[in-house]
């Protein structure tokens, strides 16, 4: 599910506002008085808000996302089957007069789209069944993230008003987020797209409103057209991990002189590129270019953003990567403790969660380096041990 980066200050909320947490009656009260502050309708805010509950199950599935502590390759092959592909490739058809139109006005790839269609819904079939205003309001109200999702709820509010959404039947994922490509309410607002010209935006039920509306969503995160996001390459068997990761950027001409090498087609030389190891040296290799970075502002999760960023590729023509034979991982068990070690010796990892995301990595390549093992971001039980 996507979590996009969208941290919108506090600051101008009324000092009187409850910005998260106590009585969740109170807190709804807050959020009707700053609704009617900021220009809704009272009434309107009244029937908004009629009937909103904390759902405890929004609190559970945030809380439960394990499936990202899985490494690259297991968690791609658990998210990319035969039948997705092939399904991925037949919608490809089927809609190829919208992906062409979407390629035209957002320059966005249609694997770019199809990977994220199947990934977020399985192609629409399932779209989730949480309450949205209810999810929006349960996770403004917990002090996890509010500062994420409060802006929803009055987003949402917004597109009650425009008749576009009905608090009590609208349903979706248990983050909030809506519709085939699994859209939040102000990612609706300032990108839906009504694709079919039926004078609606309906992300739930057209899948050419839904396609173009997450076009239009990339393109406005910065995504560039004509070029791509990652490419499988092979690196020589001497070459300094330590140039490796998300911090490390070189014109690509550079990293075909340092002898990395595409697996199919040529390098796109005219960029720059970060070389990514997943899993380690050991594992497969890829060159990420300027759009790879989009993928984060989709998702936050490194693991995620690897897979669909990969999947899209296959489903333009992109071979099976090589998976090499990467040194065994950590648990997630024994990630929170490496987590806990880097935080100890002064690194910012975010949570203490379990997952592999970007800023562990970063930290992990650093004390590689200091231990001088092969610095290539993957955490090992050797590593583990010599921390």
């Amino acid at each position: 599910m996507r979590l996009p980066l969208m941290a919108l200050c506090l600051a101008a909320l009324p000092l009187t506002a409850q910005a998260c947490g106590g009585s969740f009656s109170g807190f709804v009260n807050d959020l009707k008085a700053e609704a009617i502050a900021k220009g809704h309708d009272g009434n309107a805010v009244n029937q908004f808000f009629a009937g909103v509950q904390q759902d405890p199950k929004v609190i559970k599935a945030d809380r439960a996302q394990g499936v990202f502590q899985r490494p690259f390759l297991d968690f791609s092959k658990r998210l990319i089957s035969a039948d997705r592909l092939k399904r991925g490739q037949s919608n490809a058809q089927k809609y190829d007069a919208v992906f062409d139109r979407i390629e035209q006005s957002y320059g966005v790839d249609r694997g770019v789209l199809l990977a994220f269609w199947a990934f977020e819904t399985d192609y629409g079939g399932f779209q989730g069944d949480f309450n949205t205003v209810n999810a929006l309001v349960t996770l403004s109200h917990d002090c996890r993230r509010p500062d994420l999702f409060r802006p929803q709820v009055f987003a949402a509010l917004e597109l009650y008003e425009r008749g576009a959404l009905d608090p009590k039947t609208t349903t979706g994922a248990w983050a909030g987020e809506i519709g085939m490509v699994q859209m939040l309410p102000r990612d609706i607002i300032e990108n839906g797209v009504d694709g079919d010209g039926d004078g609606k935006v309906s992300l739930k039920t057209s899948p050419t409103d839904a396609l173009m509306s997450g076009g239009s969503m990339l393109q406005s995160l910065g995504w560039r057209a004509g070029e791509p996001w990652i490419q499988e390459v092979a690196v020589p068997g001497n070459f300094d991990w330590s140039q490796s990761g998300l911090t490390v950027t070189k014109p690509v001409r550079e990293w075909a002189r340092l002898g990395v090498k595409p697996r199919k087609g040529s390098l796109e030389k005219g960029l720059d590129a970060m070389l990514i190891l997943p899993q380690g040296h050991k594992g497969p290799a890829f060159l990420a270019y300027p759009n790879f970075n989009v993928y984060f502002e989709w998702n936050q999760s490194f693991t995620y953003v690897m897979t669909a960023a990969y999947f899209a590729t296959r489903l333009q023509g992109a071979p099976i990567y090589t998976e090499g034979n990467p040194d065994p991982g950590l648990t997630g068990e024994q990630t929170k403790e490496l987590q806990r070690k880097l935080q100890a010796r002064g690194h910012e990892v975010g949570k203490v969660d379990g997952i592999l995301g970007a800023r562990t990595r970063n930290a992990v390549q650093t004390e590689q380096k200091r231990l001088g093992l092969p610095a290539d971001a993957w955490p090992t039980p050797t590593l583990l041990s010599r921390l």
